[in-house]
């Protein structure tokens, strides 16, 4: 499609001269794109319509436009008009408004969510950090980030404000159109990630860009153009200044979306995943490492094997993700611990709530979570032992399912557990004499492996006359 693609690109800027080659916007008619309103989400359509119907103007904007371009299946369709969030939320009885930062319309149609926005300007620097005027309000930090972006503006005006070339394409429902403002569908057909304007304020802005860069690049397979790669290291230090619960959000997308390996990647490649996970980088760049564990080999493998679940259609709890991207830390802690004299359950305990206390600083991370990482942590000391009755208290846990998981990127990352995963694979399959054959195992195995048993001396029962003195001492006295 890709090949398709380009020429449609040729074919879309052969309407201007080598000179006025920038001039945009580039209108492609309905005759010469694929994007037909049958690939669209229903609903969003019917958005559209309604829009359209009550004299408004409606687009369906950026991703859902881009992924077709370039053959993948658009999840999300994003709506922008040039009605305030007031009037869209009165012509949609099923809608809410939401967002202080950002005002926003959510229409609901069962699980589905439209998100619907009003057409922005940019905010310019000297502009008053606060204002009366409800339409107009912004806000941006010492730093010059943007606090609150709720300008109005024209179409034009929304593209410029756009992150990145092709998420400033717009299809128009009125004539099935799409337009480009910002050279999208050239960069789509480059295969490149470039952002729209001066990258420096761009990012100054909003720092979260330089993670949806990342997140571009891995998942589209595009390079990041030289301009919009070249601050991101410079800069990477401003995502301290974004709220930890905007970064665990951001987390999840970047790596439990299923383009985990090749994102942490380019994450460690520009500096960036040491202001989402400090400790952990910490850890991986002073190369610690034990017998039983290889931090960097070991989060890649959960990495590798959280892709392949998603590619599977399968998904993935937050809090596996988060559990795996600190268990190193944690071993790291609960070596130092033990080292003071802490038995080793409390001492993993008290390595769990430093490493989460110092986490929850970078990326914010719900109770809801944190209680399972805690417990697939806790039974990664107890899934040895399989002994009496153990196996099947175990079997019956809550997180008994995500901890064998666990173990099992353990195992496939080098760590040499005695076959233990297999032996629990075993255990789950088989049938109830099968399982108290294992269990007999286990416990055989375990017995050979203390080696054999010392008998200890049987003691001599004392007579009467042991403590009698020798017949020579007497004799002597």
């Amino acid at each position: 499609m890709l090949t398709s693609f380009k020429s449609l690109v040729r074919k879309a800027t052969d309407l201007f001269t080598p000179k006025n080659a920038q001039e945009y916007p580039l209108i492609i008619a309905r005759s010469d794109h694929t994007l037909s309103r049958k690939n669209l989400s229903p609903n969003a359509v019917k958005v559209l319509y309604r829009l359209n119907k009550a004299g408004f103007d409606a687009f369906l904007v950026g991703g859902c436009i881009r992924d077709h371009l370039i053959d993948l299946t658009p999840k999300d369709f994003d709506v922008v008009t040039n009605a305030t969030p007031e009037e869209v939320h009165a012509l949609f009885s099923n809608s809410r408004l939401i967002g202080r930062r950002f005002r926003l319309v959510h229409v609901t149609f069962g699980r589905e969510i439209i998100e619907v926005s009003t057409f922005r300007a940019t905010a310019s620097q000297d502009q008053k950090a606060n204002t009366n005027d409800k339409q107009n309000d912004s806000a941006r930090s010492a730093h010059g980030m943007i606090l609150r972006d709720n300008i109005f503006g024209d179409i034009e005006q929304d593209a410029e404000r756009r992150d990145f070339t092709f998420n400033a394409l717009y299809y128009d429902i009125s004539d099935f159109s799409i337009h480009d403002y910002c050279g999208g569908l050239e960069d789509i057909a480059a295969q490149q990630v470039r952002i729209i304007g001066d990258a420096r304020l761009r990012y100054q802005e909003d720092p979260v860009r330089m993670l949806r860069a990342i997140r571009f690049a891995a998942k589209l397979g595009f390079e990041i153009e030289a301009e919009t790669a070249a601050p991101i290291k410079e800069m990477a230090h401003l995502l301290d200044h974004i709220p930890p619960a905007r970064l665990f959000e951001e987390v999840l997308k970047l790596l439990g979306s299923g383009n985990g390996v090749i994102t942490y990647k380019l994450l460690r490649e520009y500096g960036l995943f040491r202001y989402l996970f400090p400790e952990t980088d910490e850890l991986l760049v002073s190369k610690w490492h034990r017998n039983d564990i290889d931090p960097e080999k070991f989060i890649l493998q959960g990495l590798i094997n959280t892709d392949k679940r998603i590619a599977e259609g399968k998904t993935t709890a937050p809090y596996f993700l988060y559990a795996f991207l600190l268990w190193p830390k944690v071993l790291f802690r609960h070596e130092e611990f033990m080292a003071q004299g802490l038995p080793a359950t409390p001492a993993l305990h008290q390595a769990a709530s430093l490493v989460l206390d110092n986490q929850v600083t970078a990326t914010s991370i719900p109770r809801r979570f944190s209680t399972p990482m805690r417990e697939i942590w806790d039974l990664q000391y107890r899934l040895p032992k399989r002994f009496g009755k153990r196996a099947y208290i175990l079997e019956q846990h809550a997180r008994f399912r995500a901890a064998f998981d666990f173990l099992l990127i353990r195992e496939e990352s080098g760590y040499e557990s005695g076959n233990l995963g297999e032996w629990w694979q075993a255990f789950q399959d088989a049938s109830e004499k099968q399982r108290r054959e294992l269990i007999t195992l286990a416990d055989t195995k375990k017995s050979d492996d203390k080696g054999p048993r010392r008998r200890r001396p049987k003691r001599r029962s004392k007579s009467k006359t042991d403590n009698a003195k020798p017949r020579k001492e007497i004799d002597n006295e």
